[in-house]
């Protein structure tokens, strides 16, 4: 009846929406999403947290993500400006009125929700540079490269008073990507990398106590095993007792009497290591090998610069979260605070992820309308 009236059926109209993803990217993101179903649903059953509310999270992500999807790049450069702005402000907002839960000020009430605007960064200053950048191509100059720094200053200064380092470095190294790939030369690399080489004592000097005793267990954690020194101690001991295939699928001992900390969030990549073994580490780290370089090849192939910055600093994302967590709990990196992407529990920073690879599909499918 619709053709008709000269209206296509619906499934043509639908299809526009349902097809055109980047099947690579899918099949990488699905593989990291099924390998985290598996590694949480053994992770949960000691934490009395339910496996069906992971569920409803990878349902409300891959809306995000879906609807994230449609929307071309460029709409989200026309969004860059307002979405980075709207950031900072909850970020002032937040540090004259934020909520204080164990001595930090990181959470907003907005009267029907809390919020943690530090999350909104991670995904509004790469965009917000590479807007930046797009607007000044073909006549980029050093000062541009300033005004980034500041760009990119503001919110991670913000984001440190709370104070919320893991999150601050989360968010520097998002922009610092950005500005990498617009551009930055190496030797203006190199002399940034040495002013904070040789300002360590300084920062050090500024760090609060339980940020340097993070650092202090990093060097030694035997130094305190019952203390600051035992989540360490206890996630290296289920990596280690995992051996090469593992202890068996919900017999990872470690995790299931209560020793390894936090081990559906933080620390869940020791579970992994304690039931699958080096097996199923190589098998992670090759989904997100997959994953990785699929996204750098849509950022390489993006037809324009915001494009291009954009999907290479998401991408990079995923990679600092993975290197940072699985660091951390390795016993290589200090303790930070960050999620392992798509296998961690958590709903802000998967929705967060998922927004991020939505972006990413944006993009490989506008490099595919402009071939077409």
């Amino acid at each position: 009846m619709s053709a008709s009236f000269g209206r296509p059926p619906l499934w043509h109209r639908v299809r526009p929406y349902l097809t055109g993803f980047d099947a690579p990217l899918a099949a990488g993101l699905l593989w990291l999403v099924a390998i985290g179903c598996i590694v949480l649903f053994s992770a949960l059953q000691d934490a009395h947290v339910p496996f069906d509310d992971h569920l409803r999270n990878l349902a409300i992500g891959f809306v995000v993500l879906f609807v994230t999807a449609q929307v071309p790049p460029q709409r989200l450069m026309q969004i860059a400006v307002p979405v980075y702005t709207v950031g900072v402000a909850l970020l002032l907002a937040t540090a004259m009125f934020g909520l204080v839960r164990k001595g930090a000020r990181r959470w907003l009430d907005l009267g029907v929700t809390v919020v943690q605007p530090s999350e909104i960064m991670k995904i509004a200053v790469p965009l917000m540079l590479a807007w930046y950048f797009q607007r000044r191509e073909g006549q980029i100059r050093v000062k541009d490269f300033f005004i980034a720094a500041v760009l990119l200053a503001i919110p991670v200064g913000l984001i440190m008073k709370q104070p919320d380092l893991g999150t601050a470095l989360l968010v520097l190294f998002t922009g610092a990507f950005v500005i990498f790939f617009a551009g930055l030369s190496w030797r203006v690399i190199g002399v940034l990398v040495a002013l904070a080489a040789a300002s360590a004592p300084v920062l050090w000097h500024f760090m609060h106590d339980y940020q340097r005793q993070r650092l202090m267990m990093l060097l030694d954690p035997q130094s305190d095993p019952l203390g600051k020194g035992f989540n360490i101690i206890q996630s290296m001991i289920a990596i280690g007792s995992g051996g090469v295939f593992g202890q068996g699928y919900l017999h990872g001992t470690q995790a299931h009497l209560n020793f390894v900390p936090e081990s559906h969030t933080d620390f869940v990549f020791s579970v992994l290591a304690e039931e699958w073994g080096l097996a199923g580490n190589l098998v992670l780290l090759a989904a997100y090998t997959f994953f990785i370089l699929r996204g750098l090849m849509i950022a390489a192939n993006a037809p324009t610069l915001f494009s291009r910055l954009l999907a290479a600093s998401v991408t990079l994302i995923f990679f600092i979260y993975a290197f940072v967590n699985m660091g951390m709990v390795s016993g290589i990196l200090p303790v930070v605070g960050v999620p392992l992407p798509f296998v961690s529990y958590g709903g802000t920073a998967l929705i967060t992820l998922m927004l991020g690879a939505g972006m990413l599909f944006s993009i490989a499918k506008s490099k595919r309308l402009v071939q077409s």
